[in-house]
């Protein structure tokens, strides 16, 4: 994409973190604003701000988990402003635990906001993309959407589909205009982990090491330059790209470090499975 300026973009979850950044960047840039978020008050607060960058910029109520509601929010954007030049998919939460403690309610309400809702604001929306003489679609992913790691299973799972997602909307729309970019930054100083839902093994919140934390702002820089480049994946900090090429290239390594500290299985009281069969003789 050459210009920003004057463009429309609709950002999801730009109440606060990576979405409040990217939605105020892109009004330094010039864009007018659609901004979505089930926090009412924390969007009101954006567009206010984003107002005093001299774009226009409204907020609307979506709890994006749920079909209904993405579906009416799009018939309210296209209805009153014809049509987007900028989709960032960008809302979404975690779960910390271990898969096989996680209740079926958090899986279907992570997948619900982590990957189905942008497919279907993508899908929706693409009409109006494709009429554009530029747009781009910008999904914010996760590192962990290229390496999987343990007590994140469905969290990586639908970073991996998002990336995913991204790379068979660029093979299939590229030709036809469609900028698609799938932002995959590492850890970054938000409220994700605070807020995530966790397993009953998990007595508080995981937060990572503060050496790996960059900030909403450094991400949200990132993504402008991803839009104006038309990146396909951007990631943006050194460990997580370091962590991504030596997995791409040495998966054996990468699984041997992930086995490091297994600890080996425990018996059973009762388990004689380990137990050496006894050979049969014919009576």
């Amino acid at each position: 994409m050459q210009h920003i300026k004057s463009k429309t973009a609709l950002v999801t979850g730009a109440a606060g973190g990576i979405g409040r950044a990217i939605a105020l960047r892109l009004a330094r840039e010039g864009a007018d604003l659609v901004l979505l978020d089930v926090d009412e008050a924390g969007l009101s607060q954006v567009v206010a701000e984003s107002r005093t960058l001299g774009v226009e910029a409204t907020g609307h109520y979506c709890d994006v988990s749920q079909t209904r509601q993405i579906e009416a929010s799009t018939r309210t954007i296209l209805d009153r402003f014809g049509g987007i030049d900028i989709l960032v998919n960008n809302a979404g939460i975690t779960y910390y635990g271990q898969t096989d403690q996680m209740n079926a309610a958090d899986c279907e309400k992570l997948l619900a906001i982590n990957l189905h809702a942008p497919i279907h604001f993508t899908r929706l929306l693409l009409p109006s993309l494709l009429e554009r003489t530029e747009a781009h679609v910008l999904n914010v992913a996760s590192f962990f959407g290229l390496v999987g790691t343990r007590r994140l299973a469905l969290y990586t799972s639908s970073k991996f589909g998002l990336v995913g997602f991204s790379e068979s909307l660029r093979a299939e729309y590229g030709k036809r205009g469609l900028g698609v970019t799938a932002l995959c930054p590492g850890f970054v100083d938000t409220n994700l982990f605070y807020s995530a839902p966790r397993g009953p093994d998990q007595l508080q919140a995981k937060q990572p090491p503060r050496w790996m934390l960059t900030t909403p702002e450094k991400i949200a820089d990132t993504a402008i330059r991803a839009i104006y480049g038309n990146q396909g994946v951007a990631v943006p900090q050194l460990y997580a790209k370091l962590t991504h090429y030596g997995k791409r290239f040495f998966p054996g390594l990468y699984d041997w470090a992930n086995h490091l500290s297994r600890k080996p299985a425990h018996r059973r009281p009762n388990d004689t499975s380990a137990t050496p069969p006894q050979r049969r003789t014919a009576a």
